[in-house]
């Protein structure tokens, strides 16, 4: 991911092996990291069993949230692709209890239909 993207919030894929490897403490029992996905230093995270905000904080970024919310407390989500002048495609997900979506922004290199696919395939059990 090249640092003006970060800077512009879209989001680029991650290698989910270093993912499962540094999410090694907070993983549950045959829990497995699928995807992940980086937007400057913070990212999220689609396992196996939940979806994982992680935002770093302070100036060095050594304090961490982890805000986990299973796919069974998504109500519902959706996309929006890119288009002629707006290059990025955008996803927005509703968590039960909470009136506004979590919004992130996808770059034109990152299908947000893979995105969409491994969120359905969760949500829609």
């Amino acid at each position: 991911m090249g640092l003006l993207d970060g800077l512009m919030g879209n989001a680029s894929k991650m290698d989910a092996m270093k993912i499962q490897t540094e999410f090694g403490q907070i993983l549950a029992p045959g829990e497995v990291v699928e995807h992940a996905y980086q937007l400057v230093r913070d990212y999220f995270v689609f396992t196996n069993k939940r979806f994982v905000l992680v935002d770093k904080q302070g100036l060095t970024g050594s304090k961490v949230e982890y805000h986990s919310i299973p796919y069974r407390s998504i109500t519902h989500f959706s996309i929006e692709t890119g288009g002629t002048f707006d290059l990025d495609a955008e996803l927005k997900i509703w968590i039960t209890g909470t009136p506004a979506p979590i919004q992130k922004q996808f770059n034109k290199k990152l299908s947000i239909y893979e995105v969409q696919a491994v969120l359905a395939s969760y949500v829609l059990k």
